[in-house]
């Protein structure tokens, strides 16, 4: 009879140590994922294009939501945005849900926050937007990106509220949409990671941190006075960031200009139909890529909102500098 301690399942000359780390087995193990920048290069993002979800909306302000929709026209703008995406060499996935979601589910940043080792779920604050994240949830998993946490108890968490400021640095907010417990979680599994967490109060009237706060570049960073916390400003000069601030709140809440997604180093992907705040961006050497979206608007979200960002490229220590491959 054989022994069976010399078996692989006893641990016999057969068994195989699983010895590496979850982080050094993303993209084979586990699927491409992985955020620790806001600036380097995208490479993947996670959309819902959405279905008839918006022809059921009859009151907007119910819904959350500025003015009624024409749904065939946001569905041709969102078209145009991850064609928009797919210009720029990203791959775009999308959230594909396999039941009627509720309107809101969009806005896909809302609802998930990437780490390099995967994903944390939201756990979005407003009841009309509640189960959204399992949505996200279910494709996460089906890509293979780990879910490393889901905000539980009476925490809430959305996505939009966390930003990077460097691998070894996040921001996150609190306000209407993510209340203490909620950060809390968030910081928690941030600081296993060795992540070293700033938090901040956002000021009343403030939706998001997305909404106050843009990276364009590793030293450059967008800001809308009165709205971005003064701790956070401080902290990203004292990081060495230069801020910027928008030059026109009217188009800031029009046409959300500040709502962009960053392509990579100065080259975003913005709103059209800020010309005041497109000639800004240029004017500090950032390639602007514009797509209409001013439909998609009418529901309080703008592109930043409805990107879910996946995967950007890895940051890598050289010479004791920072550097994207």
């Amino acid at each position: 009879m054989t022994d069976i301690l010399k078996t692989a399942a006893y641990g016999g000359a057969g068994w195989s140590p699983r010895t590496v780390s979850l982080r050094q087995e993303i993209g084979g193990v586990w699927g491409a994922c992985g955020v620790a920048t806001e600036w380097s290069p995208l490479k993947a993002v996670l959309l819902h294009r959405p279905g008839p979800e918006l022809e059921e909306v009859a009151d907007p302000d119910a819904a959350q939501m500025l003015a009624p929709l024409d749904a065939s026209r946001a569905r041709q703008q969102h078209d145009a945005l991850a064609q928009a995406y797919r210009d720029a060499g990203v791959t775009v996935h999308y959230v594909e849900p396999a039941e009627m979601p509720p309107p809101n589910l969009i806005f896909v940043a809302d609802l998930m926050f990437i780490t390099p080792e995967g994903a944390i779920v939201g756990r979005p604050a407003s009841t009309v937007r509640a189960g959204e994240e399992r949505f996200v949830a279910r494709r996460l998993a089906d890509l293979g990106v780990p879910i490393l946490r889901s905000v539980r108890g009476r925490g809430t968490f959305e996505g939009a509220d966390a930003l990077w400021i460097d691998p070894q640095t996040a921001l996150v907010a609190t306000g209407m949409r993510t209340n203490a417990e909620g950060a809390a979680q968030v910081a928690g599994l941030l600081r296993e990671m060795g992540v070293e967490v700033i938090q901040a109060g956002l000021p009343y009237g403030a939706m998001h941190l997305m909404g106050t706060l843009r990276f364009a570049d590793r030293d450059l960073a967008i800001a809308w006075p009165g709205r971005v916390p003064y701790a956070v400003v401080a902290a990203l000069r004292a990081r060495g960031y230069t801020v910027l601030f928008i030059p026109d709140e009217g188009e800031a809440k029009r046409g959300m200009s500040l709502n962009f997604v960053t392509l990579g180093p100065r080259r975003i992907l913005m709103a059209a139909g800020n010309p005041i705040t497109q000639a800004f961006y240029e004017d500090v050497g950032i390639a602007c890529q514009v797509v209409e979206v001013d439909e998609i608007l009418k529901a309080a979200g703008g592109i930043g909102c409805a990107t879910g960002i996946v995967e950007r490229e890895t940051i890598v220590n050289l010479s004791g500098r920072e550097r994207s491959r």
